[in-house]
């Protein structure tokens, strides 16, 4: 008796990204690089993996270090893991190559957290981000948050809602988390068992937590806003400010706060209000003043954010906005005597700007104009014996029933084919 051969699918919580989805997927990040780039940002690309220090120095105590990280050995016993995201390993790369500041880099790739798959939320799943890094002016705080509110614009996404906040700087922190840990010792039995852990050395990572009992308490927690020292309201002012001239709606929410030390100033998330409350967050970023120097870097200030491309695209097919590109076949070629003419044209309408494709293994006329029907291309060229011995080619314009078909020479067959798809230069 044959064994029956293993049938392999995709780990839980990755997907494969098929034909139909990727053009689209490309397409929202051209948007992206674009609007980037218009801002002076540049690409820069960290490798997959880092040494797992990168992310346990800047992490520790967080579910995504503590629970979620996929980590490793390598085969020299090397500590390794897979990037849960994109600040860190981008100010890995500052701290090691010293760039010229302020150094603006964008970055876009997979990352990984062993997490509970969800809509809009996978194993492995794929951000896009930008990183400023260099300056402290609150002006780079609205430029961050103008490009995250130019990339939505851009992609059709109208039913947003920006929320800002401030973290202050150190005098605040401190001031905040000895009310903030006051108040939450004195309630520690209502907050989640797991949240009641964080009370005595991670209080402010209490306001991060999405457990319901948790929140409940939080709600009533002291706001940071009411500690601010001076700078931090001049610093939040001034962003408030930019924000207003160029029109970009905000809320403050004096809630959105980061756990983590080095977050001081800006923090701001773009929600989309067309998606289910607990997986609304398609952007969010803040200022991160001291994160560098956790990475053996200068003391170096710094801001960006994050976004996912799966919920940014779940965000617009909520709103039915950015829709995937058409396809990006312009011109098949039918051939039906030995496929020569197919292979030939098909190569010289390529290297003339033009995208081109054809049926293989000899196929009958029929067979040949549902493929190039099912291509939705434009334009059929059509060979047979006739036009072979005549040095001719028929084309057919497929969308346009008023042309119909004409005979060229084929000779003349690109540069008709350019003119009739509006290529000519």
């Amino acid at each position: 008796m044959s064994k029956k051969a293993n049938t392999f699918q995709t780990p839980i919580g990755t997907r494969d990204l098929l034909p139909e989805e990727s053009a689209r997927w490309e397409a929202v990040i051209e948007v992206f690089s674009t609007v980037a780039s218009r801002a002076g940002f540049s690409l820069v690309d960290t490798p997959i993996f880092e040494d797992v220090g990168v992310f346990t120095r800047i992490g520790e105590g967080t579910d995504v270090v503590g629970k979620e990280m996929y980590e490793f050995l390598d085969r020299g016993e090397r500590p390794m893991a897979l990037r849960p995201e994109g600040t860190a390993a981008v100010c890995r790369a500052f701290a090691q190559h010293r760039p010229l500041v302020p150094w603006k880099v964008y970055y876009r790739g997979p990352y990984f957290r062993y997490e509970a798959p969800q809509a809009g939320r996978f194993r492995q799943f794929h951000q896009f981000g930008i990183e400023s890094i260099g300056s402290d002016d609150p002006d780079i705080d609205v430029e961050v948050i103008a490009v995250g509110w130019k990339v939505l614009e851009a992609v059709g996404i109208n039913k947003i809602e920006l929320l800002v906040n401030s973290m202050g700087d150190q005098e605040t922190r401190r001031n905040y988390q000895q009310a903030l840990s006051a108040f939450l010792k004195n309630h520690a039995a209502d907050l989640d068992e797991e949240d009641q852990k964080k009370v005595e050395s991670h209080p402010l990572r209490v306001l991060d937590s999405k457990r319901p009992s948790t929140q409940s308490v939080t709600k009533e927690a002291p706001k940071i806003n009411d500690f601010l020292s001076a700078d931090a309201e001049t610093h939040l002012e001034r962003v408030k400010d930019g924000l207003k001239a160029l029109e970009i709606p905000f809320s403050i929410e004096p809630r959105l706060v980061r756990g983590l030390d080095y977050y001081t100033h800006t923090t701001f998330e773009f929600q989309s209000l067309a998606l289910d409350s607990a997986q609304n967050t398609v952007c969010g970023g803040g200022r991160y003043n001291g994160l560098i120097e956790e990475l053996g870097g200068p003391a170096t200030p710094g801001i960006g954010f994050g976004m996912g491309i799966e919920r940014l695209l779940l965000a617009c097919d909520a709103e039915e906005s950015f829709p995937a590109p058409p396809p990006g076949v312009q011109v098949w070629v039918v051939d039906v005597t030995d496929g020569s003419s197919a292979r030939d044209l098909t190569h010289t309408l390529r290297d003339h700007g033009v995208t081109a494709d054809r049926s293989f293994d000899q196929r009958s006329m029929r067979s040949q104009m549902r493929s190039a029907n099912r291509s939705e291309a434009e334009i059929a060229l059509i060979i047979g014996e006739q036009e072979v011995d005549e040095d001719t080619v028929a084309i057919r314009m497929l969308r346009d029933e008023e042309i119909g078909q004409i005979v060229v020479p084929r000779s003349s067959a690109v540069a008709e084919v350019q003119r009739l798809l509006g290529l000519e230069s």
